[in-house]
C-alpha cells in the first residue's frame, strides 16, 4: 500500500515545478522579446551600368541579435528581398534615360526592419543603337593591401565603340563590387587577415556588353597579431590544353620541402598531390585529365602539408576555360 507524501513534500515538489515553469516561461518571453530594429544600412551607392539597370550596393547592418536579410526598394517600393550576406544586387527592367530613387532596410530574425537607408539615384542610361561590340580588357590592374581588411584596385581605362558604363570586379570569378565607367580603381573592404586573394576587372557598356577579363592581380593582406606568416604557394598559374589543365607555382618557405599539395576545384577538395622524389626546389609543375566539354570553367586553389602534417593557407585562385 502506497503512502501518501508529506505535505511539506509536495509544497516543495510544486514550488520547484512552479519555479521552473517560471524559468523557462521567462526564458521564452525574454528570447521572444526583441523589439530592436536593425540599423540603417549606410554607404549606399547606385551606379547606372545600361539603359536598364542600376548596380546597388551597401555596407553591413548592425543588429543586437543578427541582420538576416536586406530589402532594396526603389521610389519606396520594394523590389529585391536578400539575404543577410548579400550586400550589393542588379535592378533589372528599368526605363532609359531616368533617374531612380533607391533605399535599403535591413530586417532580424523577429520581423524588426531597420529605418531606410539615406536615398541615392541613379539615371539610367540612353538607349543604344544594336550594340554587340564589348570593350577591351582593362589593363595593368593592381591591387594594394590596406591592412588586414582592405585593399585598392586600380587599372588603365579599357577601350569601347561607344563608351565603357561600369566596371566590373571579380574574386574568384565571383563578382564582388562595380564602379562607374569614369573611375580607374576601387576599395575594397571586409577581406580577412592573412588571405591570398586574385581580382580581375571587366569593363562593361550600355549594351551590357563585358570585355575579357583584366589579367589577374594578386595580394595578401596582413596577418592578424600574433598569428605565424601565410604559407601558402605563390605565382599560380592555370592553363587549359585540349583535354588537360597544367598548374605551375612556386612552393612556399615552411622550413622543409614541401612534398605533398591538396588540389582544389571550384572550393571543393579534387586530389593530393605527391611528389614521389625530392622535389623540385623552383617552380613546381603538374597536369592533370579534365573530362568536362570545352567552355567549363574552373577556379583552381592550392595549398601544402606543412613539416607537422597541417595544411597551410590556400594560394590565390586561379579561373580556367577548359579547351
Amino acid at each position: 500500500m502506497q503512502r501518501p507524501l508529506p505535505t511539506s513534500l509536495l509544497t516543495a515538489a510544486g514550488l520547484a515545478l512552479t519555479l521552473a515553469l517560471t524559468a523557462c516561461s521567462a526564458t521564452a518571453a525574454s528570447e521572444a522579446k526583441d523589439t530592436r530594429a536593425p540599423s540603417a544600412p549606410a554607404g549606399v551607392t547606385a551606379t547606372a551600368g545600361s539603359a536598364g539597370t542600376v548596380h546597388v550596393m551597401w555596407s553591413a547592418a548592425t543588429d543586437d541579435r543578427a541582420v538576416t536579410g536586406y530589402a532594396v526598394y526603389r521610389e519606396g517600393r520594394k523590389v529585391k528581398d536578400l539575404a543577410a550576406t548579400t550586400l550589393m544586387t542588379d535592378v533589372v527592367g528599368l526605363t532609359p534615360a531616368t533617374p531612380h530613387t533607391f533605399t535599403v532596410r535591413a530586417r532580424d530574425a523577429a520581423g524588426n526592419v531597420s529605418p531606410a537607408s539615406t536615398p541615392v539615384t541613379a539615371t539610367t542610361l540612353r538607349a543604344a543603337a544594336d550594340d554587340r561590340t564589348p570593350p577591351s580588357a582593362p589593363a595593368a590592374l593592381r591591387a594594394t593591401p590596406e591592412g588586414s581588411r582592405a585593399a585598392t584596385l586600380r587599372w588603365t581605362p579599357a577601350r569601347d565603340d561607344t563608351r565603357v558604363t561600369a566596371y566590373d570586379v571579380y574574386q574568384a570569378d565571383t563578382r564582388i563590387h562595380t564602379v562607374p565607367g569614369t573611375a580607374t580603381s576601387a576599395h575594397l573592404t571586409g577581406l580577412r587577415p592573412g588571405t591570398a586573394y586574385a581580382f580581375t576587372v571587366r569593363a562593361r557598356d550600355a549594351a551590357e556588353n563585358s570585355s575579357p577579363d583584366s589579367a589577374p592581380a594578386d595580394l595578401t593582406t596582413a596577418s592578424a597579431p600574433g598569428a605565424p606568416p601565410n604559407t601558402a604557394p605563390k605565382d599560380l598559374t592555370a592553363t587549359a590544353a585540349k583535354g588537360e589543365i597544367t598548374l605551375t607555382w612556386n612552393p612556399p618557405h615552411t622550413g622543409a620541402p614541401v612534398t605533398h599539395y591538396q588540389l582544389h576545384l571550384n572550393g571543393g577538395f579534387a586530389t593530393t598531390i605527391i611528389w614521389g622524389t625530392t622535389p623540385p626546389p623552383g617552380l613546381a609543375t603538374y597536369t592533370f585529365p579534365v573530362p568536362d566539354p570545352p567552355g567549363t570553367r574552373y577556379t583552381v586553389t592550392l595549398r601544402a602539408q606543412l613539416p607537422d602534417g597541417t595544411w597551410g593557407d590556400f594560394s590565390a585562385p586561379r579561373t580556367v576555360v577548359v579547351r
